[in-house]
């Protein structure tokens, strides 16, 4: 995929005199973690990988079956930009997590991806996606949030005075190898956007991973944090991750259909069926913190209501408007998640969803292009229209149900990740909150 492999790894190491080799991988909420080898582990570590203690990371092993086996894929490998000098260079490589008999561990999310891409495969489809990953800058990273600027969307004033945050963080991801397409000040003040180019979805789930850890090393080099927090701020739009998607095979887009009124095919009607069908389910997967449901509301542009359109920005789903010889830029907008999701099991469970679409051939409805956020409850109920849940315990009750789900993610994964979202729930249910203090405790 990349045309890096172990040899290409070892001479460039020995070339380039990398002092220490990053191993990272996540554990099922998305949280990143590393280990460092030197030079001289590196051989014996692509070829059989290294082991480590499984049982503190978040949803892998029990202590008495701790054991764990971190691979090293070489394609992965890069230089990390923010990390040593030229007389100090760090490298990092992503790592496939397998149990000691060499098998893939059932716990590892890199996995989970791998296994519904393969299912795609095996139906001759291969996934591409695009995330738009929003995030905000902060002077600190306790306290009440103070805001960096006033900018608004695409702002190009002295208003905006994170362009600087942001160069530096594309050249940083460019120099990885990570393409971006754009870079903008988004809608709320503080708020910012750098989108990647599309690219297929194992390769995307590690750019995702990489590119939120290099915005925030590069806004620690200018003494400021930088949150992938969903909804940070009350009163403001919050963070998403809109992710855009499509299906190729070979070099056609399966998405694509000239003859047809939308330019869609009907792989590309059935798979917008599942996603929509699905979505309550899947919702606890691409938006899974409590936090996550302060940014699902309506009214400010979050997309809160099922169903699809064309040019409409307040539905669920949304397919960009084709352009004459762009074929390949079909693709689908699934607007609910968010950047604070992990990548790897957001991917899985929205394929998931497409792909029991295609396969049931679920009915597509008719798109709706009027503001559904300014529709009555009764004009949404006639067009039945639908809403995601509204708080991460209602998206808990209908994800615990979901055989789609547990499909996609597998016993190992779906289990541990209810039992976490539970805790956190519960943990979240049981705090007095300012807002019930100032309101209540005046009057009662």
């Amino acid at each position: 995929m990349t045309g890096k492999d172990k040899e290409y790894v070892l001479k460039k190491v020995k070339d380039e005199d990398v002092k220490f080799i990053n191993l990272w991988f996540t554990d099922v909420l998305g949280i990143l973690k590393s280990f460092s080898i030197t030079p001289l582990e590196l051989e014996g570590a692509l070829d059989e990988g290294m082991g480590f203690d499984g049982s503190s990371i978040e949803g892998f092993a029990r202590i008495e079956e701790s054991d764990m086996i971190a691979k090293p894929d070489p394609g992965t490998f890069v230089f990390l930009p923010w990390r040593g000098s030229d007389d100090m260079k760090v490298a990092r490589m992503f790592c496939d997590v397998l149990k000691t008999d060499g098998t893939p561990y059932e716990g590892d999310p890199r996995y989970a991806l791998k296994r519904n891409l393969k299912k795609a495969e095996d139906m001759g489809y291969t996934l591409y996606v695009g995330p738009e990953l929003e995030y905000f800058y902060f002077k600190r990273s306790t306290g009440k949030p103070e805001i960096l600027d006033h900018g608004g969307y695409f702002d190009l004033t002295p208003l905006d005075v994170a362009s600087d945050l942001r160069r530096d963080a594309i050249m940083a991801l460019e120099s990885m190898g990570i393409k971006v397409e754009y870079s903008h000040h988004e809608v709320a003040p503080s708020q910012h956007e750098i989108d990647l180019r599309y690219e297929k979805a194992l390769l995307m789930a590690d750019a995702a991973m990489t590119y939120r850890l290099t915005v925030k090393e590069v806004a620690m080099k200018y003494g400021v944090y930088a949150t992938f927090m969903p909804k940070p701020i009350f009163g403001i739009n919050g963070s998403g991750m809109h992710v855009h998607q499509s299906l190729f095979k070979g070099e056609e887009n399966a998405f694509f259909d000239s003859n047809d009124e939308y330019f869609l095919s009907k792989e590309a009607k059935h798979y917008i069926a599942g996603l929509l069908k699905h979505s309550r389910e899947i919702c606890m997967v691409v938006a899974q913190w409590v936090n996550s449901y302060k940014r699902l509301i309506p009214g400010y542009e979050a997309p809160v209501y099922i169903s699809w359109a064309r040019r409409n920005r307040s539905t669920l789903v949304r397919v960009p408007m084709y352009k004459p010889g762009k074929s390949k830029a079909t693709r689908v907008e699934f607007r609910c998640p968010d950047p604070a999701c992990n990548p790897y099991l957001a991917f899985a469970v929205m394929l998931a969803a497409g792909l029991k679409g295609m396969e049931e051939e679920y009915e597509l409805p008719d798109p709706i292009e009027e503001d559904i956020y300014e529709m009555s409850h009764g004009d949404r109920k006639a067009l039945g229209i639908d809403s995601l849940p509204g708080s991460l315990g209602m998206a808990i009750h209908l994800t615990e149900r979901s055989k789609l789900v547990r499909e996609a993610l597998g016993d190992h994964i779906f289990d541990k990740f209810i039992a976490n979202k539970k805790i956190e729930w519960d943990q979240y249910r049981m705090q007095v909150h300012d807002y019930e203090l100032e309101k209540y405790l005046p009057i009662l």
